[in-house]
């Protein structure tokens, strides 16, 4: 029997867009054709860590200030990643710029998804970004990771538009939403090689 593709989330803070990815999972195991099998955490203090712990996933924090440099701190994750035999890794509200020394062990294999329609509005705060700057439509991009900040290639967009009466905080509520729906389905047909790179 052919193993099943095996996925380390790497997330920083609450954690909402982890728990949609694993309660999707969970719930449909022969859907989505893969598992996750370990959460990566930055903050050891996250909300993250207690919604890995709630849904059984196994969670590896690593404090960033322990180490001499960006490359160390990745080294230790990257033996990890190893030790358990990560096939991808999915970034989700991860806030820490990739290095090449986890890029160069999964280039093609690490996934992001942003809270705006890429190329527009990279980095952070992208829907207050969205919101000042007066857009009709912004949205949510699946996009390859690379060495820049969101600038890796697009794989799956979803448009979100923006309404009259909105504030800041009901445009954010619906563009989470619409992530917690793509990013699932996108993880699962790139693993399954059924969705590679848009070129413009």
């Amino acid at each position: 029997m052919k193993r099943r593709p095996r996925i380390a989330v790497f997330a920083s803070g609450l954690g909402s867009n982890f728990q949609a990815l694993v309660d999707a999972f969970q719930a449909e195991p022969a859907r989505y054709g893969c598992d996750i099998m370990l959460l990566i955490c930055d903050k050891p203090q996250a909300n993250v860590v207690k919604r890995a712990e709630a849904a059984g996933v196994p969670a590896a924090c690593f404090t960033p200030k322990a180490y001499s440099s960006r490359e160390q701190y990745e080294k230790d994750v990257l033996l990890k990643l190893r030790e358990e035999r990560i096939d991808w890794i999915v970034l989700a509200g991860y806030m820490r710029l990739i290095t090449p020394v986890l890029l160069s062990a999964y280039g093609g294999r690490m996934l992001n998804i942003h809270p705006s329609l890429l190329p527009a509005f990279p980095g952070l705060n992208a829907v207050k970004q969205a919101f000042d700057y007066g857009v009709r439509v912004t949205g949510v991009t699946v996009h390859l990771v690379d060495e820049g900040m969101d600038t890796g290639a697009i794989l799956a967009q979803r448009v979100v538009f923006v309404e009259e009466q909105d504030t800041e905080e009901m445009l954010a509520a619906r563009i989470h939403a619409a992530e917690h729906e793509l990013y699932p389905a996108a993880v699962a047909d790139v693993v399954a090689g059924k969705l590679s790179p848009s070129r413009a």
